[in-house]
């Protein structure tokens, strides 16, 4: 087995009950990739049939809309998930763009490799429904937020949900997933920033 499974296979061990040797039989299916820092992994239109976890480093899923503008869809630094669900699931070309924030390290999982890994590990079953229940609430949130929420609501619930993001990505790019601009980010931390030190 690759030494490098090994973040991946403590991670799996910890969701679900998978012994040392189970994880051999299903690494053969697994392949470690690096990535350069801004490099392009999938462009809007490619058909994508795998999944990413991250290692080390950083990933972000985003569209560009008719006027250049760019929409952050998703972040993944370590131990996240990042995949293009058109290509992973229906084989369709993608809408968005995946790209390397940071120089990053994933491990590169094949569609088929959750429904291959139960043959040996049947419990692998509950961790793929849990994910894509995850997945599922995860984008829920993340709508219900940019419909409803105000700057000051969006940027709490992100560095909730993304603590050690703030000083590894650049405020535009926050911003962006926000659906917020710089300037407003920019208002949004200095109030805060206020408000923690009358506390």
């Amino acid at each position: 087995m690759d030494a490098l499974l090994e973040p991946f296979k403590i991670y799996l061990q910890h969701k679900v009950s998978i012994t040392d040797e189970q994880f051999y039989l299903i690494s053969d299916h697994l392949k470690v990739k690096s990535f350069e820092k801004n490099e392009m992994i999938i462009m809007k239109g490619d058909i994508s049939s795998r999944g990413y976890f991250v290692l080390s480093g950083l990933l972000r899923s985003y569209s560009i809309d008719n006027k250049g503008k760019t929409h952050i869809i998703q972040f993944a630094p370590e131990q996240w998930w990042l995949s293009e669900r058109n290509g992973m699931l229906f084989n369709e070309p993608s809408d968005f763009f995946i790209d390397a924030i940071e120089a990053t390290k994933v491990v590169i999982v094949h569609k088929d490799f959750m429904n291959e890994a139960a043959i040996h590990v049947p419990c692998i079953n509950d961790l793929n429904n849990n994910m894509l229940n995850n997945s599922i609430r995860f984008m829920q949130k993340r709508i219900n937020m940019l419909l409803s929420a105000t700057a000051e609501e969006r940027y709490l619930n992100f560095i909730t949900l993304y603590p050690n993001l703030t000083l590894r990505v650049p405020q535009w790019m926050i911003a962006s997933y926000l659906g917020i601009t710089p300037e407003s980010l920019s208002r949004v931390r200095k109030d805060l920033a206020h408000k923690q030190f009358r506390t």
